[in-house]
Parts: C-alpha cells; sequence; structure tokens
C-alpha cells in the first residue's frame, strides 16, 4: 500500500491547525492562559465568528445578559450611542435586539465523523471517542498517581498510543466494528497517518483547517496541556512535535468510524462542503458584538471619569515605609487600605517576581519551582538553606528533611499497593476519624511548604535563600533592573517592603492559580526575600551609587507576603534589621494591622459577611481559608477588567474597586524606554492572559472554563481536573470563581490599558513586537494614553488614535 507523502503546505496547515490551541498548565503550577491565544492573528470579531463555527462555542454573552446591564444602567445611552455608530446600527436596533432572546446559530458548523454519526444515528460516538482518548491520555501522562503505570511512556505519543491499541478491545465492545483492523492500516509516522485520513475522508484542501482545528478541540483539554508540553520545551530551544501526534490520535478514530459506517457517506460529504465554505466574517453576531462594546464603554467611561484630574505629583517627601507589591488587582484593595491608615506610607506596583527569574529549589530537593512569568525561562538557581547554620546542622536539617520524604513514599505506596490497601482501610479507618472531625471544625492549619516537612520549627525560620552562587555584576544588574523596573531611584524610605503574595486554602485543586502568575503559579515569597537580600548587600549599594542610584545608609529592604484570602502579612528575615529600625518595624506591624482589617471589611460584601463587625470577619474569613469544603475561600482576580502603568498620583486617592493592575510607572525617569517595552510586551501581556481566561470562563463556561467544582477529580496527580470520572481535561476557571450563585461576580470585559508615556514611543513599541500589536490591532484589548496633562487618547489600530472625552 503506497501510503501518501505530506506536501510542504499539508504540513503547514496541520501545524496551523495545531498553533490555534492555546497551552494548559498543571495543578502545581496552574496559571492564567488566554483560551484564544492561538486566534489573536485574527480579529476579535472574526475569532468570535470562528469560535462560533469552528469550536461549537461562544465568545459573546447572551442577549438577556446585555438586557439586564441595560436595565441596571451599567450599559447608559450614550454607550449605546457610541457601540452602534460603530457598528452601523441605531441605538433602537440595539434596544429591541437586547429584548429578544438569542437567536439560533444559522451558520454552518464544523463537524467530526463521530459527530455526524451520532447526528444521523442518534449514537453518542463523539463522546466515546472524547472519553477514550483522555482516558489513554490520563495513563500516558499519569505523574506517580496511577500504582501501575502503561508499559509505552518512553514512546512517542503517536506509537504509544497505536502499542495499546493492538491489544485494547474497548472500541469495538463502545460499538467501534473492528476498530483494530482499521487502525493497523494507518501509518506509524503521524504526518503520514494525518494524511492518509484526510484522504480516505474527502477533506478539500480549503477546508483542512477548519476540520484539523475542529478536531483538536474535541479534545481541546488534553491537547492543551500537551500543547503546554511542548510550550514548556520550545522555551528550552527544543521543538516538539506532540500535539501533532495527538491530532493523529484522535483522527484514528475518524478513520475506523468512517471505514466502519459507510452508510454516512452522504451527510458526511455534506458536512465536508459546508466545512469549505465556512465565512467567519457573515456579521451574524454584529448586534452581540456592538452590545459588548457599549458594555466595555459603559466601563471605560467610568475609569475614565474617576480618573480625569488627577494630575502627575512632584516628587514627593520622604516617607517612612515604602512598600512595593504585586500588580495583581487584589493587591490594589490593601494598598488603598494601607494609604488610608496613614499618609507616611506610600505604596507601589511591580510584577510579583520583581524582576527574578529564579528557580528557587527547597531544601534538600535538586530542583525546584520556576519563580517567574511563564513567558520566561528561569536563568539562575537559588537553593534554600538554613541561614546562620553550620555545616553540620545544615546537614543534619537535609538528612531529616530526606528521612522524611522517603517515609512518605513508603507510606504511600504501602496505603496503595495491591497487597496492603483493603488491610490498610481496616485497621487504620477509623484513626482518620480524628482528621476529619478535625478538618471538619477547621483545627488544623493549611500544611506548611513542603521544606519544612522534617525540620524543628526553630530551623523553619531559618530557612532562606543562598545568594552565594549569584556572581558581583549579576546582583548588581539585577538590583539596578529592579529599582528601574519599580521606578524607585530617589527618595528611599526608612523601611521599603516587597510584597509578594500567596492565597491560603486547603482542598483546593487549582490553588496554585489563586497563587502569584508573575511568579509561575507560586507564592512570591522566595522572590521578595531574594530581592530584599540582593538590596541590602552593601556591595550592590555600591556599585548601585556608581550608577547614580545612592541608597540612603538608613534604608533597609524588607521581605513579605501577603495572604490574598486572610489579608494577613507576614514579614522576613526581619532579625537582620538594626535595632534602629525595631521602632519603625513596630510601627509598620501595627499599620498592617489596620490595613487588613479595612480591607477584609471592604471584601465582606462579597462573602456575605457585610455590616458584621472586624473580628467577626476576620474569624470567619480566616476559617474560610481552612474550610475543606470552601469552594471559595477568595474570589481571586474575579473582577478584573484595567491594567494602569503610570505614577501612583494619579490612582492613590481612587477607589478602583480590586479591579485594576495597578504598574508604577515614571516615564521621564525611563531613559532609552526599556522599562516601557518591558512593560508592553510582559506585564501588560500577562495581565491580559488573566483577563482573556477569566472572559472565556464567563461567556462559556463548558468550553473554556472548568464547570462545577463540586464535582472535580484531578487527574495523574497534578495534570489536571475531570469533571466527574470522565470526559475532557477541563481548563479554564470553575464556575465558584466566576458566579455567586445568583449573579456573575465577574463582568467579562475585554482589558482596558491605560499608559502613560508619550505617543511615539508607544508607537515604536506597537511595531517592533508583533504579539502586542496583534493584541491591539485586533482589538483584544484596549489601550488608552494618559496625557502629561491628564487627558485621554485611544489607541485605533493600525497606529491611529483619536481623542477620548472622560465624560
Amino acid at each position: 500500500m503506497t501510503l501518501p507523502t505530506p506536501d510542504s503546505k499539508f504540513v503547514q496547515q496541520v501545524e496551523k491547525a495545531a498553533s490555534r490551541i492555546p497551552p494548559l498548565w498543571p495543578l502545581k503550577h496552574f496559571v492564567a492562559v488566554n483560551p484564544f491565544l492561538g486566534l489573536t492573528d485574527q480579529r476579535f470579531d472574526a475569532a468570535a465568528h470562528t469560535v462560533q463555527q469552528v469550536m461549537n462555542a461562544n465568545m459573546l454573552m447572551s442577549r438577556s445578559y446585555y438586557a439586564e446591564q441595560i436595565l441596571s444602567g451599567r450599559i447608559s445611552e450614550r454607550d449605546l450611542e457610541v457601540a452602534a455608530k460603530e457598528h452601523g446600527l441605531s441605538v433602537n436596533d440595539l434596544k429591541r435586539a437586547a429584548a429578544q432572546p438569542s437567536p439560533a446559530a444559522d451558520v454552518h458548523k464544523a463537524l467530526t465523523v463521530a459527530e455526524v454519526l451520532d447526528e444521523e444515528k442518534g449514537t453518542h460516538f463523539a463522546r466515546i471517542v472524547t472519553e477514550e482518548i483522555s482516558k489513554w491520555c490520563a495513563s500516558y501522562y499519569d505523574q506517580s498517581q496511577a500504582v501501575w503505570t502503561m508499559p509505552w511512556k518512553d514512546l512517542p505519543i503517536y506509537a504509544a498510543w497505536r502499542a495499546a491499541a493492538k491489544f485494547d478491545r474497548q472500541p469495538e465492545v463502545l460499538g467501534l466494528p473492528q476498530f483494530r483492523k482499521w487502525v493497523s492500516q494507518l501509518s506509524e509516522q503521524p504526518l503520514e497517518a494525518i494524511r492518509q485520513v484526510t484522504d480516505a475522508l474527502g477533506i478539500p484542501e480549503n477546508a483542512l483547517e477548519v476540520y484539523l482545528h475542529h478536531a483538536l478541540s474535541t479534545v481541546s483539554g488534553w491537547a492543551s496541556y500537551v500543547r503546554y508540553q511542548t510550550w514548556d520545551a520550545e522555551l528550552g530551544g527544543v521543538k516538539k512535535d506532540d500535539l501533532i501526534q495527538l491530532l493523529a490520535v484522535r483522527l484514528s478514530f475518524e478513520y475506523a468510524l468512517y471505514k466502519g459506517h459507510f452508510s454516512i457517506q452522504r451527510p458526511w460529504n455534506r458536512a465536508t462542503f459546508r466545512m469549505a465554505h465556512l465565512d467567519t466574517s457573515k456579521p451574524n453576531l454584529k448586534v452581540e458584538l456592538a452590545l459588548q462594546r457599549a458594555f466595555e464603554h459603559g466601563f471605560q467611561r467610568s475609569l475614565l471619569g474617576q480618573l480625569a484630574g488627577q494630575q502627575s505629583a512632584d516628587a514627593p517627601t520622604r516617607k517612612a515605609v515604602q512598600m512595593v507589591f504585586c500588580i495583581d488587582v487584589r493587591s490594589e484593595v490593601f494598598r488603598r487600605s494601607l494609604e488610608t491608615v496613614s499618609a507616611d506610607i506610600e505604596t507601589g506596583g511591580f510584577a510579583g517576581f520583581f524582576g527574578l527569574p529564579i528557580q528557587y529549589v527547597p531544601l534538600a530537593e535538586d530542583e525546584g519551582n520556576a519563580q517567574c512569568p511563564v513567558l520566561l525561562q528561569p536563568g539562575l538557581k537559588v537553593p534554600e538553606t538554613l541561614q546562620g547554620s553550620s555545616a553540620q546542622q545544615q546537614k543534619d536539617a537535609v538528612s531529616s528533611r530526606l528521612l522524611r520524604k522517603q517515609s512518605m513514599q513508603v507510606w504511600k505506596a504501602f496505603k496503595t499497593s495491591a497487597v496492603s490497601s483493603f488491610a490498610y482501610v481496616e485497621t487504620a479507618g477509623l484513626g482518620f476519624g480524628f482528621k476529619l472531625a478535625s478538618d471538619s471544625f477547621h483545627i488544623t492549619r493549611p500544611v506548611k511548604h513542603p521544606s519544612a516537612h522534617g525540620l524543628h520549627e526553630h530551623e523553619i525560620r531559618q530557612l532562606g535563600p543562598d545568594l552565594s552562587g549569584f556572581s558581583a555584576d549579576q546582583k548588581l544588574t539585577l538590583a539596578q533592573n529592579m529599582l528601574g523596573g519599580m521606578s524607585l531611584k530617589e527618595n528611599f524610605a526608612r523601611l521599603v517592603v516587597l510584597a509578594g503574595h500567596g492565597s491560603s486554602t486547603v482542598n483546593n485543586p487549582h490553588a496554585s492559580g489563586l497563587d502569584c502568575g508573575a511568579c509561575g503559579g507560586h507564592t512570591g515569597e522566595a522572590n521578595a526575600r531574594v530581592a530584599a537580600k540582593i538590596l541590602n548587600d552593601p556591595a550592590v549599594r555600591v556599585g548601585l551609587k556608581a550608577k547614580g542610584i545612592a541608597l540612603p545608609s538608613d534604608t533597609f529592604f524588607v521581605a513579605a507576603l501577603h495572604n490574598t484570602t486572610t489579608d494577613e502579612v507576614t514579614l522576613f528575615d526581619t532579625e537582620n534589621l538594626p535595632d534602629s529600625h525595631m521602632p519603625d518595624l513596630k510601627q509598620l506591624d501595627l499599620w498592617l494591622d489596620q490595613a487588613g482589617t479595612l480591607t477584609r471589611t471592604a471584601r465582606s460584601r462579597y462573602l456575605g459577611t457585610e455590616g458584621q463587625s472586624g473580628q467577626k470577619i476576620e474569624q470567619d474569613i480566616a476559617r474560610r481559608s481552612k474550610d475543606w469544603s470552601q469552594v471559595r475561600p477568595e474570589w481571586g482576580l474575579a473582577g478584573n477588567a484595567a491594567f494602569i502603568a503610570a505614577p501612583r498620583s494619579r490612582t492613590h486617592k481612587l477607589n478602583l474597586g480590586g479591579r485594576v493592575f495597578l504598574h508604577n510607572y515614571e516615564w521621564k525617569q525611563d531613559s532609552g524606554f526599556k522599562v516601557l517595552e518591558l512593560i508592553m510586551v510582559a506585564p501588560m501581556v500577562v495581565a491580559s492572559w488573566i483577563n482573556l481566561q477569566y472572559y472565556g470562563s464567563t461567556v462559556d463556561n463548558r468550553a473554556f472554563g472548568s464547570g462545577n467544582k463540586v464535582l472535580h477529580n484531578v487527574v495523574g496527580g497534578t495534570l489536571g481536573v475531570l469533571q466527574g470520572s470522565r470526559g475532557d481535561l477541563q481548563t479554564g476557571l470553575p464556575m465558584q470563581s466566576l458566579h455567586d450563585g445568583e449573579k456573575f461576580i465577574h463582568e467579562p470585559l475585554r482589558l482596558s490599558v491605560l499608559i502613560e508615556a508619550p505617543r511615539v514611543e508607544i508607537d515604536q513599541i506597537i511595531q517592533k513586537h508583533g504579539n502586542v500589536r496583534d493584541l491591539l490591532d485586533h482589538h483584544w484589548l484596549y489601550l488608552i494614553r494618559i496625557t502629561e496633562e491628564g487627558g485621554f487618547e485611544r489607541y485605533l489600530g493600525n497606529l491611529q488614535w483619536e481623542k477620548v472625552e472622560s465624560n
């Protein structure tokens, strides 16, 4: 049998279809990802049609949702006028349409053979295929959850699947006749197999990309996890074809179904004809797109109204405390509270990894976590050590940690082995009664960091970063970049606190998603402590002075961790401060306690405790953080809608409702505008990922979210979750992170980015970076420039701007 040889054009189409799939990070470092990442080369409106036709999903809310916003006044008459004019409609058109139910989609959709069979014969092959592939992927990628591992894990994905398929009778039992026979006819090479299948199915050339993209979307969760694997490899300079191999697996089922059910040839031909004539420019979503634009204009109108008249202040006088937080929207509330309790405090915002692309290696481990945005590869390794300890103490601590780790592994093997598992339950089951009771009544605290296991309390307090592997030049460069990125070069306070953040929660598979995305889905404690240690280094300070940054001798940097669930702040390594700063530290502790109370009170309206005393609110929030049955320990980044890079003086008097990413930026200090470029290509892009993850999970939770959190089951140890016991791997956020049971807490709005900087410099950065230009020119986010006088200009695309009124 002569197999078709894939030509270069065919390969390009396959790779293009694969590129439409966004990555999905595993639970151990779950981070927000733009679910439309592979579509940003299209305009937002065109992508909405692509999603509807190719993925059978939605990128816009129902008309009834927009009608509610009009009725509540959230969308005003002025907002409707702006949107109607932009979309060639009238205000009455929009009002009439919003009052009607959303019409059934009248567009052709891409289909698989499995879906055509289901339509024609009333079968359930689409579900069966997804479940069979999902089951196999869970076994192939398993990370120590399974007791018995797959014997083909050392083979590439497609080869491993073919090896297993020779013995697997399950598809035939489920109604796929002669499945093993048909699969054995396919090439051993994934690209050849894909070409073989598409030829057999008669896929027209102009339908190929659509069909392949749709086929991958039927296993979108696992496809996204595989895309993460290739993404991670590509950051290290290695190109992998794993996603194409998974596509070959998916199409093998198509081939077997087609060969086993030739009676569907006519309806299948109709399906391929429709796929060849899909038109993403068809304006069937014109009304919904206009209503979404009106919704977003309403938010922008309100935000610009708040910002109007807020002038950039001259250089401030010296404060008692400067505290730099991550730009995370949850920090905005705490920052406002902290500045409320004392005028002697100044806060700032900077990406929570503090410009340190490090891998932090816990004590007694060989590898650690990448404590930086997933767009970056960690370039520096920071081992954890017992600070101030002797060599023997260090050795003993490592031994204790290793012994504890080995004991846990042996105990797990005993509990899960085929011989001992039943006897273990019989004899030890009652012993877990106390643990269940203590967990239920919140007696226990959330578990400590893994490196703390096996250590004494005093040793845990000594754990910290070892910077002995850093050269003097590296530390100086890092220090200069950190201070430049924070726009912090003068008027240093006596205490400068660098606050990372993390979330306290238990029994939550997506816990890392509540930690710091800028730290790769981990807490920011490690980065804050490394940053403070570098900036307190006397040699570094000498080097900074030579570069024009003079740190006063009485300025000391302190690391901190902001717990975004409880709004408590922990300070680290304060024993290294001189006695002269102990009164400052005591005052700071008092201010932090007061700010925590104010912040918890502000958040209480979303947690059902509004109107109660500060003490009662604090107790309730602490309980939530330890409650293994709590589906909402906190609201995370729900509500995020804007990103502002400007001096703090533009926003410090405003209540922005915990909806804005706040990044300090002083363009007059930015020689060469390197900081502006970094902000636009990194924090701005990451913020858009977060924003669009929340957006996608809200507009279509089935396609881009993860359903009901109560029904989640962890797969493969740390890979992800299933909804129940089967189906595809889930991707985005659960409904409980977006909806309180009665209404959506998150509003699906594209990110509004406001930057105070010269227009010509912004234009040059847009021209230089294609991914940034795609986001802006294709309207995946809005860009508004704050002028030096406090006015506003909106970016229209193609380097064109227009003046915007703030009313």
